[in-house]
C-alpha cells in the first residue's frame, strides 16, 4: 500500500469525521433544544450508538456508493481524491452558512463530477443515481408523514394526561428515540465511505471479489471499524450552527415532539436501509419528520421560510459538489 493510498484513504476518514461534524445536528438537535440532555452528554450518546450502527445493519448502502453510482472499471486515486476534495468542501461551506444539508448527496455529487470529467456520461450508472435522487424528495416527505403519523397517535393516546406527566415520560421516552435515530444514521452514512475506501482499494488490486461474491460482502472489518468511528468521534464534536437551525429555528420542539420526530425519521432510515440500500439522506429525513410534528400543533408553526433555503440547499448538493470534484479532477489530473 503506497502512502498516496495511505493519504487516500485518511482523506476519506476526515470526510466522515466531518460528516458525523455536520449531522450531530440531526441526531442530537432535538434532545438538546428540548433540554433532556446538555449538549456534551447528548453527542456521547449519539456517537456510542453511531459506533455501534455496523452491528445492526448490514453494509447495503456502501455497496451502492462503492459499485452502485459509477462504474467501478474507471475509478482510480484521482477520481477518489476529487470526490472527496468536493464533498469535504461543500460540508463546510454548509457547516459555516448552517445549512443542514445531506453528506451523502455531497458525496455521490463528487463521484459524479469527477467521472464526468474522465470518461463523461458513460459513466455513469443511472439506477443507482435515479433511486439516490428521487429519495431526495421521497425521504423528507415519508419523514414528514411518519413524524405527523406519531405525532398524532401520540396525541390520541395521552389526551387526557396530565401535561407534565406527559413531559416527564417522553423525556426518558427521548433517550430511546435519539438512540434508535443514531443508530439509523451510524448504519446509513458511515458506509458510504466505507463504500469509497472499498472502491479505493479495489481499483488498486488490494480487495478481491469473489465470483459471485457481492461488493458489500468482500469489503474488509478494518475499513467497517475505522468508518463507524470516524464518525462517532465528528458527532462528538458535533455542527452547533445547524443545531441550532433544526432544532430551533424549523419549529419550537417539547420532548413529546422530539419523540415523535426521531422515532418517525428512525423508522423511514431503518426500512430505507435495510431492505433497499440506498445511500438516503438522514438530514432530508430527520428535517421532514421535525417539519411534520411541527405542522400538527398548526401549520404556522413551522418557519418556511427556513425551509425553503434548506430545500434550496438540498437541491444545490449533488450539481455543486459535481462541480467542485470535477475542477478538482481536471487541475490534479493535469498537475499530479
Amino acid at each position: 500500500m503506497t502512502l498516496y493510498i495511505v493519504f487516500l484513504i485518511a482523506l476519506a476518514l476526515v470526510f466522515d469525521f466531518l460528516n458525523g461534524f455536520h449531522d450531530a445536528a440531526n441526531s442530537i438537535a432535538t434532545i438538546v433544544s428540548t433540554r433532556v440532555l446538555s449538549p456534551r452528554y447528548a453527542v456521547i450518546w449519539a456517537a456510542f450508538f453511531n459506533f455501534i450502527a455496523f452491528l445492526v445493519f448490514g453494509l447495503h448502502v456502501a455497496g451502492t456508493v462503492g459499485s452502485g453510482i459509477i462504474d467501478i472499471n474507471i475509478i482510480d486515486n484521482t477520481i477518489i481524491l476529487a470526490t472527496l476534495t468536493g464533498a469535504c468542501l461543500w460540508n463546510i461551506i454548509t457547516w459555516y452558512l448552517g445549512l443542514p444539508t445531506s453528506s451523502s448527496h455531497a458525496l455521490i455529487g463528487g463521484l459524479i463530477g469527477a467521472a464526468l470529467v474522465k470518461v463523461g456520461v458513460n459513466a455513469l450508472m443511472f439506477d443507482g443515481i435515479m433511486k439516490t435522487v428521487i429519495f431526495i424528495f421521497v425521504s423528507p416527505i415519508v419523514g414528514f408523514i411518519l413524524g405527523l403519523m406519531f405525532g398524532i397517535a401520540i396525541h390520541w393516546i395521552f389526551q387526557h394526561a396530565h401535561p407534565a406527566r406527559v413531559d416527564k415520560l417522553f423525556r426518558k421516552g427521548q433517550l430511546i428515540s435519539a438512540a434508535f435515530y443514531s443508530l439509523g444514521h451510524g448504519g446509513n452514512d458511515a458506509q458510504k465511505t466505507m463504500g469509497i475506501i472499498a472502491g479505493l482499494l479495489f481499483s488498486n488490486g488490494l480487495m478481491h471479489i469473489a465470483h459471485g461474491q457481492r461488493f458489500q460482502d468482500a469489503i474488509p472489518l478494518w475499513v467497517v471499524i475505522s468508518c463507524q468511528t470516524a464518525i462517532a468521534l465528528g458527532t462528538m464534536f458535533g455542527g452547533w450552527r445547524i443545531v441550532k437551525t433544526m432544532g430551533q429555528r424549523v419549529v419550537k420542539l417539547r420532548p413529546v415532539d422530539g419523540f415523535c420526530a426521531e422515532f418517525g425519521a428512525a423508522f423511514n432510515l431503518f426500512v430505507i436501509t435495510s431492505y433497499f440500500g440506498i445511500p438516503v439522506s438522514t438530514t432530508h429525513t430527520i428535517t421532514g419528520a421535525i417539519m411534520g410534528v411541527g405542522s400538527l400543533k398548526r401549520f404556522t408553526a413551522v418557519r418556511w421560510g427556513v425551509a425553503g433555503q434548506i430545500v434550496w440547499a438540498w437541491v444545490l448538493t449533488i450539481p455543486l459538489a459535481a462541480i467542485i470534484s470535477g475542477l478538482t479532477y481536471f487541475v490534479a489530473a493535469h498537475w499530479l
